[in-house]
């Protein structure tokens, strides 16, 4: 739960929210081929479910106010992985603080393998 604090009151967002909004976002970026686990705990559920979740390969979390995002990714084969990265990042920026207004601290890109068309 990501808790804010202003003038106005208190709002709590869940965790799953932030989640499959990165996700959604993440995965629609030119050169993204999926999403990879990103802990023992989401490759144990998508194993046992038998299902991509929209959340896979995300964490979401708050530090000093500023949200801190890890994406694990699979990327097409052949193209730049850096230009992918630098999309992600800035694709994934801009829905986060546009759909919240909270500010995004840092976007941790990790690659953890590749995919053949």
């Amino acid at each position: 739960m990501i808790r804010i604090e202003n003038h106005l009151g208190v709002i709590e967002i869940a965790n799953s929210y932030f989640e499959i909004l990165v996700g959604q976002a993440a995965s629609s970026c030119f050169g993204v081929a999926g999403m990879a686990a990103s802990g023992p705990a989401q490759g144990f559920k998508s194993f046992v479910t038998k299902r991509e979740s929209p959340s896979k390969g995300v964490r979401v979390r708050s530090i000093s106010g500023k949200l801190e995002i890890d994406l694990h990714i699979i990327v097409t084969f052949g193209v730049n992985i850096a230009a992918i990265v630098k999309s992600i990042v800035n694709k994934v920026r801009y829905t986060v603080e546009e759909a919240t207004g909270l500010q995004v601290g840092k976007v941790n890109v990790y690659v953890d393998g590749m995919k053949a068309e």
